[in-house]
């Protein structure tokens, strides 16, 4: 007997993604970058909590001559952008608003400020985890999903 394989479908899309963007691959000492985040519901329910943690990657971290933080955020709207709740490494996952409808997504950019006496010829990259739950009462989690790496430049 012999039996059929399970054909691709939407069933086989992960509840939740999380894509990242950079409005820049370059910038130099006192620029800045805007990292885009966009969650996306795949599911038929509503997203009801979102949590996302974001890390420097491991070989940001071993460049200690590069020098950068977050210094603003802002959710894209339908009327334009609106600051977020918060802005660090941790609960970026409420920024992201209250619920996000099936089939819908939210994007929060985060501008990337590299210091003024920075380091050059690195790249900073981060990585992030995140978990989303549903109103069916069920959750999924990801990750590690990795940013595009921002290459800081000396002219």
């Amino acid at each position: 007997m012999s039996g059929l394989a399970p054909s691709a479908s939407a069933a086989d899309t992960a509840p939740a993604t999380l894509t990242f963007a950079t409005d820049s691959a370059t910038t130099t000492p006192g620029g800045t970058v805007r990292l885009s985040m966009t969650l996306t519901n795949n599911k038929t329910h509503d997203v009801w909590f979102a949590h996302q943690t974001i890390e420097p990657t491991w070989l940001t971290t071993q460049r200690p001559d590069l020098t950068y933080g977050f210094t603003g955020c802002s959710l894209a709207t339908a009327t334009g952008s609106a600051p977020c709740s918060g802005t660090g490494p941790a609960n970026l996952g409420a920024n992201y608003g209250t619920t996000v409808p099936p089939g819908q997504s939210r994007t929060v950019t985060l501008t990337l400020q590299v210091a003024p006496d920075s380091g050059c010829n690195g790249n900073i990259g981060f990585y992030s985890y995140y978990y989303a739950e549903f109103s069916d009462t069920t959750s999924t989690s990801g990750g590690p999903v990795f940013t595009p790496e921002t290459r800081v430049l000396c002219a």
